[in-house]
C-alpha cells in the first residue's frame, strides 16, 4: 500500500487546495442515463440508486436535480487508504467550525466537500490544522 499513514506527517502537509468551480450531488437511476461519463468527478452506486457528482453547470445541461452546492477541496498529501485519524482529524476541525463535510478518498487524496459558503472558512480551518 502506497501512502503517508503517519498522522502528524499527514497532517502537516496536507496543503488543502480549493478546487474552482461548484459542484452538485445528484442522484440517477443508471449511469446509462448520463451523457458523458468523463463530465463526471465521481460516481457511488448505492442500493436506492447511483450518486453522481459533478459540476453544477453539467447538472443543469442535463436538467438533472439538486439541492446542495457545494465546494471541493483537495488535501494534497498522498495518504494511504490505511492511515487512521486524517479523516477524523479535519472533520472534528470542521465540526469545530459549525461547517459540514462530505468527504471522499480517492488513492492518492482525500477530497472534501463543503457548502459553497463556507468554502473560505473551511481553507482557514484546514490551514490552522496543518500548522
Amino acid at each position: 500500500m502506497s501512502g503517508e499513514k503517519d498522522l502528524k506527517t499527514l497532517l502537516q502537509n496536507m496543503k488543502p487546495v480549493l478546487n474552482s468551480g461548484e459542484y452538485v450531488f445528484c442522484k440517477v437511476e443508471s449511469l446509462n442515463e448520463i451523457p458523458d461519463l468523463e463530465k463526471l468527478v465521481f460516481f457511488f452506486r448505492e442500493t436506492e440508486a447511483v450518486t453522481v457528482v459533478l459540476e453544477t453547470s453539467v447538472a443543469d445541461e442535463w436538467e438533472l436535480e439538486y439541492s446542495y452546492i457545494s465546494s471541493w477541496i483537495t488535501l494534497n498529501v498522498h495518504s494511504s487508504l490505511e492511515a487512521v485519524g486524517l479523516t477524523a482529524a479535519f472533520a472534528n476541525t470542521l465540526k469545530h467550525e459549525n461547517i459540514s463535510c462530505n468527504v471522499v478518498a480517492a488513492y492518492y487524496h482525500d477530497h472534501i466537500f463543503v457548502v459553497k459558503e463556507d468554502a473560505e472558512k473551511a481553507m482557514s480551518a484546514l490551514v490552522m490544522l496543518s500548522r
